[in-house]
């Protein structure tokens, strides 16, 4: 099923190609970068929101396709939490990892439970068309889709388990820091409990749409524009989530800024950051998994870029970008909750299936685009800072082309 989708979007993306040969990208809109969203696996069921860096709308309606590859590995771990006021007041005066375990009982002491556990390769196909509105304002639909996978050779050639776990032996982390070769290399285990007894569960080669979104960008005409070449832009975002844990609507808002800077020898620098919050299922259209119990996400995202202009109208541009988003849970619960693993078994990060969705997500992100009046071509990877293995490393690909006259 999946080689059938695969290959009617790259035959789409050809046709395309052939038949608006004569169509032609703005040389250089800003930074115009890919889709950097993680493949955090509680993220891929909502719609969170990518950071525009563009100084305008295009001058043409593009069709974009980005592939994105990230392994996500978090061993089993359960978490109690306490419903008692007087419980979570004495837990909290101790430190998570020597907090007493005593919530079998739930008559004398009653608490909510969870457990989770994530070992995938996960894929992201996302599909989008930019439409500009006028001069002014653009609309952005994507659709975004998911693979689930063990990650092995030759798809998954630097985020395979044989890739990182090389990497950690023989360059830097050392014998299996985190357990995958305790668990085995190239597996699929990929289930959860929510507090609430409900469970999402995934197997290999599961396949599913995400959802669809529509982002709406204004782009305001300011004096800035022209006496210190700096733009502004804001955004509104609607998303429908169409998989079965998470059949619901997010909303969200984003304001960006970018600082152009012309060098010598056909070189510009461009400096930008950006902030987003989405509302994370204000509509929910049936019973869902519980994603987080924070229903905000935000993010915060800056980025530099450095681009080289060729003889022929072409560029090359590098960009060093940094992007932090918000815990997916209350903090509050960190104060008292209680952890089990095998934490004997494991050097390291057993606890991260539940610890880190009380931390902000950090990661850095090094990009780089191939521009031609034609297309864009975008390749990126993406290393996160909290060693949170959500994902641990991630890379992907971009194509734009326009599709009008």
């Amino acid at each position: 099923m999946l080689k059938k989708i695969l290959f009617v979007i790259l035959c789409f993306c050809g046709l395309i190609a052939t038949a608006q040969q004569k169509d032609s990208l703005s040389i250089k809109n800003g930074i115009d970068n890919p889709s950097i969203l993680s493949t955090h696996h509680f993220g891929i069921f909502s719609s969170r929101l990518n950071t525009n860096f563009k100084y305008a709308p295009p001058q043409k309606t593009t069709f974009a396709f980005n592939y994105t590859s990230g392994n996500n590995f978090q061993p089993f771990v359960e978490s109690y939490f306490p419903k008692d006021p007087a419980v979570r007041e004495q837990l909290s005066q101790i430190k998570w990892y020597d907090r007493p375990f005593n919530f079998i009982d739930q008559e004398t002491t009653p608490a909510d439970y969870l457990n989770i556990v994530i070992d995938a390769v996960i894929k992201e196909f996302r599909a989008t068309v930019n439409i500009p509105i006028n001069k002014h304002h653009e609309l952005g639909i994507t659709l975004r889709s998911y693979l689930i996978t063990k990650g092995k050779y030759p798809f998954s050639i630097f985020t395979s388990d044989e890739g990182i776990e090389w990497f950690h032996s023989n360059v830097a982390g050392g014998e299996d820091p985190f357990g995958r070769r305790y668990y085995g290399l190239n597996q699929v285990n990929f289930r959860y409990q929510d507090r609430n007894g409900n469970t999402l569960e995934l197997n290999n080669n599961d396949f599913f749409i995400g959802g669809l979104e529509f982002n709406h960008y204004y782009y305001p005409k300011l004096s800035i524009n022209e006496t210190q070449n700096i733009y502004l832009n804001f955004g509104t975002h609607l998303g429908l989530n169409t998989s079965k844990f998470n059949a619901s609507i997010d909303v969200g808002i984003s304001a960006n800024a970018i600082k152009k800077l012309a060098l010598k020898n056909n070189y510009e620098l461009n400096l930008a950051i950006g902030a987003n919050l989405l509302r994370k299922n204000i509509i929910n259209f049936k019973e869902v998994i519980d994603l987080g119990n924070n229903p905000y996400l935000g993010t915060l995202e800056g980025e530099i870029e450095i681009t080289k202009y060729t003889k022929k109208g072409n560029f090359n541009a590098f960009g060093i970008n940094y992007h932090v988003q918000s815990r997916y849970n209350k903090k509050a619960e960190a104060g008292y909750y209680k952890l089990l693993g095998k934490w004997r078994e494991i050097n390291g990060g057993w606890q991260n299936g539940v610890y880190t969705l009380y931390k902000p997500l950090s990661s850095w992100n090094f990009i780089y685009t191939y521009g031609t009046p034609k297309y864009l071509l975008s390749l990126f990877i993406k290393e996160d800072l909290e060693v949170n293995n959500a994902p641990d490393f991630q890379t992907g690909v971009s194509l734009k082309i326009p599709i009008s006259k």
